[in-house]
């Protein structure tokens, strides 16, 4: 069996990477011709752990090949998965064009039976939609499949490749035992594939992006409430996690959430539930909840500094960010960030709260500069020379009156605090991560600022 994959962005690579790495011969297609020439050439377009080996062994036995025809695709494979983008719109609703714009051509290029697979993240009701427009516009039969990922950034592959579970939205029994076969590879432990109608998978997707989403709001919130009281986050938890009915995965509190999947998939199922009358309550919170703590947390760091050139009084309106610049001193304050992906183990800048509390300092008229190990070429296109970018990390605390870590990259949980507290010019820390014990910190010569967690002086 061939199978075809259209769209060589995050999800489509992956896919296409590793179902050629189990055996399948995959050809992939996208419309960029120059992303094609360059992953023809080996060139990978996004960071992901493992994707570069796996596509580079999978094309050299010919196995994965990139094209951007996708007649030729369609004339070649029996399975066709459509994994092409779906930004928010305006409206906060997914943008699903692109999905159907493929599934048009694709119907025009068939020559017989072809399975299309919806790999793209699409809201309620896509699957009639597409089937609609496949059906007027071939005569030649045909099935869909609602098939949605579940593959998270910085560990893709491993996702791929031992997933916890596999959606399969699809009726017709032949269609089912198909995907069966074509996901067996990765089944050899132990089958984990859930077989349901296309409806209730192409629900399931946001369910579980807005259920974590959920999970991360709600410890924000209580991080605000800790440092109310007195309490400490970290120790809550540890408290709620071990308990069996919640667990403690996608409980810590930080700078917020961000990406390409949860404040999409957020918005979108808002967007779905206005559309069908249902008031989405909850997750409108979850949504408000995290644009407070990007916010909370930027506005934070950029008060401490006013308040110190006010010799400690607060400006009459918290959140107004009067400039750095324009306070006593005649230079502005130097911030040195660590981290500018909205998470470890990718380069996705898209949407991320360091990205965004790194525009808040440059509102407020800091100079800001930036070290991250993977996502700098990604950042500097959206802020340009405004940033330093450094070589390391210890050189962007150079000089600077301060350090903020904004992403949880391995490299940053142990550093040299004694160094960092010698390189800056002001020795305080920002952790929006809740990396560090404040204790050792302080020992070491660090003024400590976190997130929900008593920091005394």
């Amino acid at each position: 069996m061939k199978v075809g994959v259209v769209g060589v962005g995050y999800v489509g690579l992956v896919t296409a990477a590793c179902l050629a790495d189990s055996g399948v011969d995959v050809i992939c297609v996208d419309k960029d011709e120059q992303k094609v020439k360059e992953l023809n050439e080996g060139v990978i377009p996004i960071y992901e752990p493992g994707l570069r080996e796996i596509v580079q062994g999978a094309r050299s036995s010919g196995r994965l090949q990139f094209t951007t025809s996708l007649r030729q695709a369609v004339r070649e494979a029996l399975v066709l998965f459509i994994a092409v983008g779906t930004p928010s719109a305006e409206d906060g609703s997914a943008d699903i064009s692109a999905v159907l714009q493929v599934a048009g051509d694709i119907a025009e290029a068939m020559d017989g039976y072809r399975i299309l697979v919806g790999k793209s993240t699409v809201p309620v009701g896509t699957h009639q939609k597409v089937s609609e427009i496949v059906a007027a516009r071939t005569t030649h039969p045909f099935d869909y499949v609602s098939n949605p990922e579940f593959l998270k950034e910085g560990s893709a592959v491993d996702d791929f490749m031992k997933p916890e579970r596999v959606i399969i939205g699809a009726v017709d029994p032949k269609v089912r035992e198909i995907m069966r076969h074509l996901y067996a590879p990765f089944m050899r432990r132990k089958e984990r594939i859930i077989f349901m109608d296309p409806a209730s998978a192409e629900l399931t997707k946001y369910a579980a992006n807005c259920m974590l989403a959920a999970r991360i709001s709600f410890m924000n919130e209580l991080s605000v409430l800790c440092e109310q009281v007195g309490a400490d986050v970290e120790l809550v938890r540890a408290g709620i996690g071990s308990d069996a009915r919640i667990g403690n995965a996608f409980l810590f509190s930080g700078v917020g959430f961000g990406g390409s999947c949860f404040p999409k998939d957020v918005r979108a199922l808002i967007h779905t539930g206005e559309v069908c009358g249902c008031s989405m309550d909850i997750i409108k919170a979850v949504r408000d909840a995290n644009l407070r703590q990007q916010s909370r947390f930027a506005r934070r760091i950029v008060e401490y500094y006013q308040k110190a050139e006010d010799g400690g009084q607060r400006t009459e309106d918290s959140a107004v960010l009067r400039p750095a610049s324009c306070v006593l001193r005649s230079e502005p304050i130097v911030l040195a960030v660590w981290g500018l992906a909205f998470k470890a183990r990718t380069d996705d800048v898209r949407e991320s709260p360091a990205m965004f509390c790194v525009q808040e300092f440059l509102k407020a008229g800091f100079a800001v500069r930036a070290y991250d190990p993977e996502a700098m070429a990604v950042a500097r296109k959206v802020l340009g020379d405004r940033v330093t970018f450094c070589r390391d990390y210890y050189e962007a605390v150079q000089g600077a009156d301060g350090l903020a870590v904004l992403t949880d990259w391995q490299q940053f949980r142990n550093p040299d605090f004694e160094r960092i507290a010698g390189l800056l010019r002001h020795p305080v820390l920002f952790d929006g991560r809740n990396l560090y014990e404040p204790a050792y910190v302080r020992q070491k010569g660090l003024e400590y600022h976190c997130v929900g967690r008593p920091c005394p002086s």
